[in-house]
């Protein structure tokens, strides 16, 4: 299947992407290739793989729940706009 410059214009607008028309050429060749690897994931032969409908018969390694408070909040906050005393300070927006 190959997509041409109206069906990748069309796929943009759909996807609310704004798409220069210079671009259109190089997202139809990545759009082409995209579907190239689904298509053949279409080839491969899962014959003897029985279908999973659920996870329910795997079990899976649980930690404990156990509360902290990182020990860092210095890190977490640091990165914020303003804190203080290790809170994160937001302005004030009811009166």
């Amino acid at each position: 299947m190959s997509l041409d410059r109206e069906t990748v214009r069309r796929v943009a607008k759909l996807a609310r992407i704004r798409v220069d028309e210079d671009r259109l050429d190089d997202l139809g060749r990545e759009l082409n290739q995209i579907i190239d690897w689904v298509e053949q994931l279409g080839e491969v032969d899962t014959t003897d793989v029985p279908p999973m409908t659920s996870v329910e018969k795997h079990k899976l390694r649980w930690r404990a729940d156990e509360v902290t408070d990182g020990g860092y909040p210095e890190k977490v906050t640091g990165n914020a706009p303003a804190s203080d005393m290790n809170f994160f300070a937001v302005p004030k927006v009811v009166e």
